[in-house]
């Protein structure tokens, strides 16, 4: 098929994928989801319907099957690929190590692959803060923060994959790249159609706290109240998805813009931290309602504080996030009560 603003999506009906397939079309291109569905549900494809009002294109391919992955190649003519295929809970990859570098790691290479063979030079890669690792005598961090050693085999394929690119583009390929460090994405579509949909228990904070709210779960444990932080919780630059689905559409186009084979990192964030009492406590006013919590041990992976320096975003992607953490907060407990009500 011939378009040319039909954008590869892999992982489209995930998380970020599936807030990033509505951007792309309110952005004037046409997203292929690629997606196995062996972690996202096949009414995220409804619930994109819906919002866009369109038929969207979808087919079932596992990344990590070169052959199979070839054939939307040689069925679409890409313009573009945004990478989100991928594990990413923290936690998980660090029962299931193996798991995590065979899968993050072959799709990311079929897709680099691939994209050579059949001339698609623009990608955006799914990267993730956790490459940082525990940052050294800082907090807020830059592109340019020294990356240490990860805290979960989760960050080092994040680590690896960005490795793996650099190389790549070191050896010539025709390829522009744009590796997006994003930090805690949170929320849902304003819709509520679309949202945080974790298969079985969530291993991230806000889905554990609408869920336990709601009556999902039972209780919320917070791992850890000892960190060195100003109410020993973890702090977090929690960012709303919508903002961070809107920075893959305008890392498509500045690539776009550019001219020969590059690759290049931003941070995505709000350069503001928040602590795990403070979404707790933030939910508690927007919901209404008081939260079943307590604290637990700590939980191994996590780095204490962590958030982003968003300056070269803005600069060089004319990109900030819009909107704040209530409105986030706000979003996802929407999402959850439309959830509950159908």
């Amino acid at each position: 098929m011939k378009d040319s603003k039909y954008i590869l999506v892999t992982g489209g009906a995930g998380y970020i994928g599936s807030h990033t397939v509505v951007e792309l079309y309110e952005n004037g291109f046409t997203p292929v989801i690629v997606d196995d569905f062996r972690n996202s549900h096949y009414s995220v494809i409804e619930g994109l319907e819906k919002i866009t009002k369109t038929d969207i294109i979808y087919r079932k391919i596992d990344v990590c099957n070169f052959n199979a992955f070839e054939n939307i190649f040689i069925e679409f003519s890409f313009v573009g690929i945004i990478h989100f295929a991928a594990y990413k809970a923290v936690g998980e990859s660090v029962l299931e190590p193996i798991k995590y570098y065979r899968n993050n790691l072959d799709g990311l290479l079929n897709c680099l692959e691939l994209a050579q063979i059949y001339k698609v030079h623009d990608i955006v890669f799914s990267s993730s803060c956790t490459v940082y690792g525990e940052p050294k005598g800082v907090n807020v961090v830059t592109e340019n923060t020294s990356v240490q050693p990860a805290n979960s085999p989760y960050g080092n394929t994040k680590q690896i994959g960005e490795e793996i690119i650099n190389d790549v583009i070191n050896s010539g390929a025709e390829l522009k790249i744009l590796k997006l460090r994003y930090f805690n994405p949170i929320g849902a579509h304003d819709t509520g159609l679309i949202g945080e949909l974790p298969i079985g228990k969530p291993n991230n904070l806000l889905p554990y706290v609408t869920q336990t709210a709601i009556g999902t779960l039972e209780k919320l444990i917070v791992f850890g109240n000892d960190y060195p932080t100003h109410d020993g919780t973890c702090v977090r630059d929690y960012v709303h998805v919508c903002d961070v689905a809107n920075a893959h559409v305008k890392g498509l186009e500045w690539l776009m813009k550019q001219n020969s084979n590059m690759t290049d990192t931003v941070n995505i964030g709000t350069g503001k931290g928040t602590s795990v009492l403070e979404i707790i406590h933030i939910f508690e006013k927007v919901s209404e309602q008081l939260l079943n919590w307590e604290f637990g041990n700590r939980r191994e992976g996590d780095v204490p504080e962590i958030y982003a320096d968003v300056t070269k975003a803005e600069q060089l992607l004319d990109w900030k996030a819009n909107r704040n953490v209530k409105d986030a907060i706000f979003d996802a407990w929407n999402w959850e009560l439309k959830r509950r009500n159908e």
